[in-house]
């Protein structure tokens, strides 16, 4: 059975340039693609897009940028904790464990980096959008692969096109990070395709950046399962991981600061894996409210410490069937089993039933799937208009106006309609919640 090499998961090359980059004093190679990613402007625009509350108006509640922050530094800490572990597999090959540390921490860092406005509403909105029977006379010319790419529309398969497209280098490397990193944050190494052939639920590469999703495959030695799906990278199990525990945990908190789920409730989550009596006590100041957020706050970073130890010893003992590609389980939190799986059920099971079904929540995400249709109607029957308009025809000024103001991802008229929708999308999905909601509403002004 083939397996997979570290020397070459762990691949310091980067995407878009042929000569390896010189190392530069007092930062890795790693180092250096966190910092391009907290440095673009996608990241600091996940500071106004939804994590789980669409357009929230208490300050406390987490956006993508914190989550994101939150789960880069959880990834950290696995990947440097697994490095340890690995020892001298790593060390031969001149791999630091502060380098696994990096290299998750990066990935985890752009993990959110494709999400829409309003998150996964504004995905289903999307999806919805170009399934909608009266929206295919627009769609006609598209082959079945590429719509498949915008009736599944996925947040990860636009971070994918940002950070190899996008971001700095326009279609010549964008960030231009590590093949290492790319291979972690690719938690879908294949394309739109597999859905329907493989049964796959998501997928993580569109068309367009197909040559660039076999790129890395080879670079890194991934597992090729077909023509166009590979085994993921070893490590981005770790990112999916961290995703999870803040992702699980945090929703607690956000729950109780937003009246959603009981302080009786998180405890009993999160005395699957703390004990409550073991946190000291605190200044007699401390009272109420206060009291019971600072103890939340304490049993929440313990329970995280023994989740991170819980995944890194399964990945250890996981080892072997991650690299070669048989790995049986649907995740590391599943792997784990014992209260570390209860823990993380426990909170996602709440959330669902207490936090997603909140009639605010709903109200939010009814009103975001409209504002995302206003925005798609306008700016992809614009690119239609442009793609089929005849020389020495009017072209209507709105729609002129509209394909203005997309700026730099305006459709040129030789591109197909394929590519042109596509960068109507990366407008659109580039948004914040907040200036989303004001051009959906500017439109709608314009149309009354």
């Amino acid at each position: 059975m083939s397996q997979m090499k570290w020397e070459k998961l762990l691949s310091r090359k980067r995407s878009g340039i042929s000569q390896p980059e010189k190392s530069e004093e007092g930062r890795s190679h790693f180092q250096k693609d966190i910092d391009r990613i907290i440095f673009s402007s996608s990241f600091r625009r996940l500071n106004h897009k939804t994590q789980v509350h669409p357009l929230p108006q208490n300050d406390n509640i987490h956006t993508r940028l914190p989550h994101s922050l939150e789960v880069s530094s959880v990834g950290r800490s696995l990947g440097k904790k697994v490095g340890e572990r690995l020892g001298d597999e790593l060390k031969y090959i001149g791999i630091e464990p502060s380098d696994l540390g990096d290299i998750v921490q990066a990935a985890c860092l752009a993990h959110d980096i494709g999400n829409p406005p309003f998150g996964h509403s504004g995905e289903e909105a999307i999806r919805y959008w170009f399934k909608e029977n009266i929206n295919q006379p627009f769609l006609q010319d598209l082959s079945p692969k590429q719509f498949n790419d915008f009736a599944n529309f996925e947040g990860n398969a636009q971070g994918f096109r940002i950070i190899t497209q996008l971001e700095y280098y326009l279609l010549e490397g964008g960030m231009r990070l590590t093949y290492a990193t790319l291979g972690t944050f690719l938690k879908y190494p294949w394309t739109s395709d597999l859905l329907s052939i493989a049964g796959k639920k998501k997928y993580g590469c569109n068309q367009s950046e197909q040559e660039i999703l076999q790129e890395i495959a080879t670079e890194l030695g991934l597992i090729e399962q077909s023509a166009t799906a590979w085994c993921r990278h070893p490590l981005a199990y770790l990112m999916e991981a961290a995703d999870d525990i803040c992702y699980a945990l945090i929703d607690l908190e956000d729950g109780i600061e937003m009246g959603f789920i009981t302080y009786d409730e998180v405890v009993e989550i999160l005395q699957t894996v703390v004990n409550f009596d073991e946190i000291s006590s605190f200044h007699p100041s401390c009272e109420g409210n206060d009291l019971r957020s600072r103890r939340i706050a304490i049993a929440r970073g313990r329970a995280m410490n023994v989740l991170i130890d819980g995944v890194v010893n399964t990945f250890i003992l996981q080892k072997d069937d991650l690299l070669n590609g048989s790995f049986k389980y649907e995740d590391l939190i599943e792997a784990c089993g014992s209260n570390v799986q209860a823990c993380i059920v426990m909170a996602k099971n709440t959330a669902k039933r207490q936090i997603f079904n909140s009639p605010r929540k709903l109200q939010l995400e009814i009103g975001s799937h409209t504002t995302m249709e206003i925005l798609l109607d306008s700016f992809i029957k614009a690119a239609y208009a442009f793609k089929i308009h005849q020389d020495g025809e009017i072209f209507p000024f709105k729609h002129g106006r509209m394909l203005d103001l997309m700026g730099s991802h305006q459709p040129k008229r030789s591109w197909s309609l394929y590519h042109s929708y596509m960068h109507v999308l990366d407008f659109i999905s580039g948004m914040t919640d907040n200036y989303a909601t004001h051009i959906a509403k500017q439109l709608r002004g314009l149309a009354d």
